[in-house]
């Protein structure tokens, strides 16, 4: 038992180490263009403070002469940098490189909007540090790219994760778990909608802080029924569901803004956004269930595997705790 207890405990912590649970925080570039062969630039990346920053930058192709000074800021982790550029030609066709990328620990999300409102969007990672501007991409590569995200957003959201695993945990019956489950999606996609387009507007740092808060929630429904008196989200588990998924919906929006959406494929690239986060969501229910099977088979005779649960339960609670603590703390800073 206490070998089982300890992979338990050891494979949460593994999936919730990263305490910065909802938060993109690979670099950022942002070109917009002005003119035939003129492009804004924002350049977003982690830092310490303004003069500590992670040694990555963009390369432009040759050709390329700066417009305007750079612009230098800092704030929430971030430095930023703004100016213009004028790529002889333009940069159709053309290589953006990051050289020093593979050095690093993080990855580049890329944004590229032309001036017929297409948008061209990739994420560059260390192995294969450059980005290479394309023609104006037509629907299918909205729907590719932005599932993707919307995949790579869900299994990197450590907070969203643990709250849909303690909604496993706590609803009996796979009709039942199916009924939740869709609750939950329905709500975070009425309000990622909402909150996308621009219809309500509610500050970043409280929603997450109420994310945190109700991950601790339903930790608590679990270690409750674990001891025999059931609560609110063990009766009712869709309704609970459904209420935090309007929260988790504008969590998500959240990291939509900041990425963005195209101008002209704004519905598309929203619809399917949301259909790679399902997509995530369903991929991890799926490992739980299957990993949950696995277990009983190996040991659930010689061990009592429902109390077990307790510990997943304590740590999923405890680590919700902290991430409440530290984004009211954000509030201040």
């Amino acid at each position: 038992m206490r070998r089982l207890l300890t992979l338990l405990l050891w494979l949460l912590a593994m999936l919730a180490a990263p305490v910065a649970a909802d938060e993109f925080r690979p670099a950022y570039l942002q070109i917009t263009q002005a003119g035939p062969t003129s492009y804004d630039v924002l350049w977003k990346v982690p830092a310490l403070d303004e003069n500590t920053t992670l040694k990555v930058k963009p390369v432009f192709p040759a050709g390329t002469t700066a417009a305007t000074p750079k612009h230098t800021s800092y704030a929430n982790g971030m430095a930023v940098q703004r100016w213009r550029v004028e790529v002889a030609g333009g940069l159709d066709g053309k290589t953006i490189g990051f050289p020093d990328l593979p050095n690093s620990r993080t990855d580049i999300i890329v944004r590229l909007a032309r001036a017929d409102g297409t948008v061209q969007l990739d994420r560059i990672l260390a192995v294969d540090p450059n980005f290479t501007v394309k023609a104006s991409p037509g629907a299918f590569e909205v729907v590719q790219t932005y599932t993707v995200l919307g995949i790579e957003h869900i299994l990197t959201g450590f907070d969203h994760l643990c709250f849909v695993l303690a909604l496993v945990m706590i609803v009996r019956g796979t009709r039942r778990l199916l009924w939740t489950v869709t609750a939950f999606t329905l709500a975070h996609s009425i309000t990622l909608a909402l909150a996308t387009l621009g219809v309500i507007h509610v500050p970043g740092p409280p929603v997450e802080a109420t994310i945190a808060l109700s991950i601790v929630f339903v930790a608590s429904e679990i270690v409750q029924q674990l001891r025999g008196r059931e609560g609110l989200a063990a009766k009712k588990p869709w309704l609970v569901a459904f209420s935090f998924g309007l929260l988790h919906g504008l969590g998500f929006a959240g990291a939509l803004a900041e990425i963005g959406l195209p101008a002209n494929s704004i519905p598309l690239a929203l619809l399917f956004f949301n259909v790679g986060v399902e997509i995530g969501q369903l991929l991890f229910i799926a490992v739980v269930l299957a990993t949950t099977r696995l277990l009983w088979r190996l040991v659930g005779d010689r061990f009592d595997l429902h109390r077990a649960a307790i510990v997943p339960a304590y740590l999923i609670g405890g680590i919700a705790s902290y991430w409440v603590i530290e984004r009211i703390v954000k509030f201040w800073l």
